[in-house]
Parts: structure tokens; C-alpha cells; sequence
């Protein structure tokens, strides 16, 4: 980052704290439920950066007088110190401008789907479901099912949950995409290797005042829930439909014995889908995150493979390749988890640099 830049967005953010303060002082804002959470956030969010921000200019005004003094010993082995204080400064400081994705503090909504491998493809859907919920039980994270939508052999040809937790989208959004899972099947009699995939889509769970909806863009439709083979198993008109006129977005929930519990949990993936839409649109992307991130769920399309005879996950986007497979299956993402942010942060500097 250019020093003539660096200052200019260091006062930029001096600048908006300013302005947050006195927003925070004014009566009409305090009383305003709308607005009070996002400036606590925000002010919350520059505190520490501003106080470096501070301590900075502060520090450079003592080194100027140090130089001028610098004839004495004692002086310049003071500017010395001062300058190497600066300069550890500055990198913690340009770390802390690295624009963040607004999203990472959200809950999330997780989906996972088997493609490419008939029913070892949904027994391995199945497979990562289990390897998300260690993974939230060892952050502390709650998952609530969402859609579940099961297989005859004992898997999944689509679950969806919700993972409950703060700052579970920045830690689980990285594993959008085709999961390739090279194995023997549990029906193999032969011994033979299959390569099977399931593909995950991660949302950020929205707020209402992240995406506003227009009811009557929305219909509802109530039905009877139905099982494997459609039969109902359902007395009652229990599950819900939500179908977006706009976009044509249609959402289903049916596990629910209660309609009230379907229709909340179908508006809740509607806003997470809508939102992820209008991220695509203000990022100017041809293909949608979404897309991106599932593929087409064709065997040669990965981010991660699973390979079970060389007890070996390999991450393809940054080319790390962890020999516990084992224990990555048991929710130990963490060393994934460190690499892909260490890219994607090495990533913002560099466009924040351009």
C-alpha cells in the first residue's frame, strides 16, 4: 500500500469513526432500533483500529522531534526505537484495512446435495453432513435441520441445515463446491476404487433488513407432506411452498409437523437465496455464487478430494494436501480453514494495494 494512500485511508477512517461517535450521541439515533445496532457494530469494529490509527501519528510527531535531537546519543537510539514502533505499527494497521467480507459474522445455511456416483454419491452426502456438525460441535456452533431429503441407502440426495454461530459464515464458506470422495464402496464386492461427489452450497443467513421482499412478489403454496414414493404422511396441509415471482425462486419445506415452522424456515433459505443473488449482481458476476461454487457436480469438477486408501484430503485451490483423513472427517477443518483465509486475505491486500 503506497504511503501517500495508506495515510489518506487512515484519515478516511479517522474521519468515519468522527462521524459514528456523534451519530451515536444524537437522541434521534439512539432511539432508532434500525440504525443503533449497525453503528454499534461499526464503532465496535474501529475502535482498536482507530486507536492504532492515533498512536501512529502521535508516534511519528515524537520521532520528528527525536531527529532534531538526534546529536545526542540517547536521542537517536530513541528515534531508532520509535521508528521500528512505527513500522510494526503500520503492518498491523494495513492488516486491519484489509477490506473483510460484511457476511463472516452471519449464521449460515448449508446444502448439501450428491451428484456424480448413484447411491455411494448420497451415502458420501451423507458423509460431509456428519464431518460439518464435528465441525460446528468443536467451534461451539448449533445446526438445525433445515430439509431433509433422504436416500434408500441410508444417505442423502439433498440436506439442508442451518449452522448457528458467531462468525459461522467465515468459517464455513470456504467449503462451497464438488467434494470428490475416491473410496471403495460399502456395495463393492469386488474391491474396486469408486469416485463419487456430493457438492455443498454455503449461504449467509439474512436478515430481513438485508433483503427486502415484497410479499406479493412471494406465493405461498400449502400441501400435504409426502414421503419416499409420494405417498402423504401427513393428515393435514402442513407443508409450504414459496415460490418468488420476480426471480423464480421456488423454496419447499415439508419436515415440519407444523405449517408455521415450514413457512418460517422456507423464508428463511428465500432471503438467504435472494441475498446471495443480489451479492452476485453487485460483484458483476456472469456465473452466480452459487453456481460457482456447486458446478455441475461432474466427477472432474473439484475443491477438495477425499482419498480413502491414502488416508489423504486434498485441498485443490491451495494446493494443501493433509494426510489424516480420518480426522478431517471427525470436523478437524481447521488447517483448510487457515490456508484458504490466509489466500483470500492475501487476495484483499492485494486489490486494496491496486
Amino acid at each position: 500500500m503506497a504511503e501517500s494512500h495508506f495515510s489518506e485511508r487512515m484519515e478516511e477512517i479517522e474521519t468515519v469513526f468522527e462521524e459514528i461517535e456523534k451519530s451515536l450521541a444524537d437522541p434521534e439515533v439512539i432511539s432508532d432500533p434500525s440504525r443503533l445496532p449497525d453503528l454499534g457494530r461499526r464503532h465496535s469494529e474501529l475502535k482498536d483500529v482507530v486507536a492504532g490509527i492515533r498512536r501512529w501519528k502521535q508516534l511519528n510527531t515524537d520521532l520528528a522531534e527525536a531527529r532534531e535531537m538526534s546529536d545526542d546519543e540517547d536521542m537517536a537510539a530513541l528515534a531508532k526505537d520509535i521508528r521500528h514502533e512505527i513500522e510494526e505499527l503500520e503492518e498491523r494497521i494495513k492488516d486491519a484495512l484489509v477490506p473483510t467480507d460484511p457476511h463472516d459474522a452471519k449464521d449460515v445455511i448449508l446444502e448439501i446435495r450428491s451428484a456424480a456416483g448413484g447411491d455411494e454419491a448420497s451415502i458420501w452426502a451423507g458423509d460431509l453432513l456428519r464431518m460439518y456438525e464435528k465441525y460446528a460441535e468443536r467451534l461451539g456452533y448449533k445446526v438445525e435441520p433445515m430439509e431433509v431429503s433422504g436416500s434408500e441407502t441410508g444417505g442423502y440426495d439433498k440436506v439442508t441445515v442451518a449452522v448457528k454461530g458467531r462468525g459461522a459464515y467465515s468459517r464455513l464458506k470456504y467449503e462451497g463446491g464438488v467434494h470428490r470422495v475416491q473410496r471403495v464402496p460399502r456395495t463393492e464386492s469386488q474391491g474396486r476404487v469408486h469416485t463419487s461427489t456430493a457438492t455443498v452450497a454455503v449461504l449467509p443467513e439474512a436478515e430481513e433488513v438485508d433483503i427486502g421482499i415484497e410479499p406479493s412478489d412471494v406465493r405461498v403454496d400449502v400441501y400435504r407432506s409426502t414421503g419416499p414414493g409420494g405417498q402423504s404422511v401427513n393428515t393435514t396441509d402442513s407443508a409450504v411452498r414459496l415460490t418468488h415471482i420476480p426471480t423464480g425462486l421456488v423454496v419447499s419445506m415439508q419436515d415440519e409437523k407444523s405449517q408455521l415452522q415450514n413457512k418460517e424456515k422456507a423464508w428463511r433459505v428465500l432471503r438467504a437465496r435472494l441475498l446471495q443473488m443480489e451479492q452476485e449482481k453487485a460483484a458483476a458476476e456472469l456465473a452466480g455464487e452459487r453456481k460457482s461454487q456447486v458446478g455441475t457436480g461432474e466427477r472432474s469438477e473439484k475443491i477438495r478430494t477425499y482419498n480413502y486408501k491414502e488416508n489423504r484430503v486434498t485441498d485443490h485451490r491451495v494446493g494443501l494436501t493433509i494426510r489424516r483423513l480420518d480426522q478431517v472427517l471427525e470436523g478437524d477443518l481447521d488447517e483448510f480453514v487457515a490456508a484458504l483465509s490466509a489466500q483470500e486475505q492475501a487476495e484483499r491486500l492485494a486489490e486494496a494495494e491496486a
